[in-house]
């Protein structure tokens, strides 16, 4: 009896763990049912940000290697998001205006997980509502999942009852510093005020 408890117990832990250790890394900030909650905003434990091989929307072939030098903020979402994404890249966009020169110290990432409707071209036409200097990247399954694992994000499609889906995804900013190096978020439910606050921090590190 005292095993079985005890078992319990470590069971418990080790499940309390990876609930803390997921929402550190902002697996569970959704555009969807879980979009309400925050996560951690300054550098976690884990390692975020990593490797990728993407197509930009202009179809140039991209990796992490050539947004290197300059700090980052990538926001991952898809074209047809009704709600959080247009809202994010509206949000983007001003915080670009408020930085004025500064914003071109910044590379701009906005990275679809919805690899088979968002093509270079759907994602260029989407992008020509925000600022010119936010640079869509997508690709096949395979390089959306490999980029989505480095970022520890979580996403995944939804079915529609009219035959159509839509994507759940997290729905925060990631900031990375000019060696690719995780450096915070900016959760969707912060103030422009500290949005903008939290680039000029970085900007102020580099």
């Amino acid at each position: 009896m005292l095993r079985w408890i005890r078992r319990v117990a470590w069971g418990s832990v080790a499940v309390l763990g990876f609930l803390v250790l997921a929402i550190s890394a902002g697996w569970f900030v959704t555009d969807g049912p879980l979009a309400d909650r925050p996560v951690a905003t300054g550098p976690a434990s884990l390692p975020i940000g990593g490797p990728f091989r993407l197509i930009d929307h202009r179809g140039r072939a991209v990796t992490e290697a050539d947004f290197r030098g300059r700090p980052m903020t990538v926001f991952f979402g898809f074209t047809q998001c009704p709600d959080v994404c247009p809202t994010t890249l509206g949000d983007m966009t001003a915080l670009i205006e408020a930085l004025g020169p500064e914003a071109d110290r910044l590379h701009w990432l906005f990275v679809s997980v919805d690899w088979e409707r968002d093509t270079p071209e759907t994602m260029a036409g989407y992008l020509e509502a925000y600022d010119r200097r936010i640079v869509g990247l997508s690709g096949t399954e395979a390089h959306v999942a490999a980029a989505a694992r480095a970022f520890r994000i979580y996403y995944r499609r939804v079915p529609l009852k009219d035959g159509g889906y839509t994507m759940d995804h997290s729905a925060s900013v990631f900031l990375l510093d000019a060696a690719g190096r995780f450096a915070g978020t900016i959760d969707h439910q912060e103030s422009h005020a500290v949005a903008l606050e939290k680039l000029r921090g970085l900007l102020t590190s580099q």
